[in-house]
């Protein structure tokens, strides 16, 4: 295993935007149509905050690993299952490494290679309606997980559409029977931030706290 270097952390070209809400614009590379979502979250989260918010924007289940790319620079779970030289991912706030224009890479499954580029559209004061992370819009489904990345799920499509293709059956009973690939409702994606949201922040009962009668 390579052994893992400090790496020195450099200045942003532009103040950090440290402080606010970021508008983050997450396209899912190499997939037609395109799969994307625009998103609102809070500046200040750490790196491996943002990570299920992608997941549950996206529609991934959180089944594989994951790394960021940002500034040239990788960051990820310090987890010891990464065997690559990177940055803590818990030690970065995504304010502190971006602004506005800023561009930066989400990979998710390595062996699938799900390439998210993602374009800080906006830096925004903080707004008390959204006292979580929001999804403000998005087109098309994410991709099934382990479906081969790109290449495989093009395939699938191209099976699931054609009632006459060799895997079609095959394929319809592996996704479990239907898949709309322009499947996307925003109230859906919502809700289910807005639940994780709540478990994130819901305070861990102390420890010797009885239930009361």
């Amino acid at each position: 295993m390579a052994t893992r270097k400090k790496l020195t952390k450099k200045a942003p070209v532009r103040a950090p935007a440290s402080a606010g809400m970021l508008q983050l614009l997450v396209t899912l590379d190499d997939v037609k149509p395109a799969v994307w979502r625009r998103l609102l979250v809070p500046a200040d989260f750490p790196l491996s905050l943002l990570h299920p918010v992608f997941q549950v924007a996206l529609g991934w289940t959180n089944s594989h690993l994951h790394a960021w790319n940002i500034g040239g620079r990788r960051y990820a779970p310090d987890d010891g299952e990464v065997d690559v030289e990177t940055e803590n991912n818990e030690d970065f706030r995504l304010g502190d490494l971006v602004h506005a224009g800023s561009r930066f890479l989400y990979e998710y499954d390595f062996g699938d290679s799900w390439m998210h580029r993602v374009e800080v559209e906006k830096v925004l004061p903080v707004d008390p309606r959204f006292p979580w992370p929001a999804c403000l819009d998005g087109k098309n489904a994410c991709p099934p997980e382990d479906c081969g990345g790109a290449p495989g799920y093009e395939e699938l499509r191209r099976a699931l559409a054609s009632p006459r293709h060799p895997e079609h059956d095959e394929m319809r009973t592996w996704v479990g029977g239907y898949f709309d690939p322009a499947g996307f409702d925003a109230n859906v994606v919502n809700g289910a931030l807005r639940e994780m949201w709540d478990v994130l922040t819901r305070p861990e009962p102390r420890r010797g706290a009885r239930s009361a009668r």
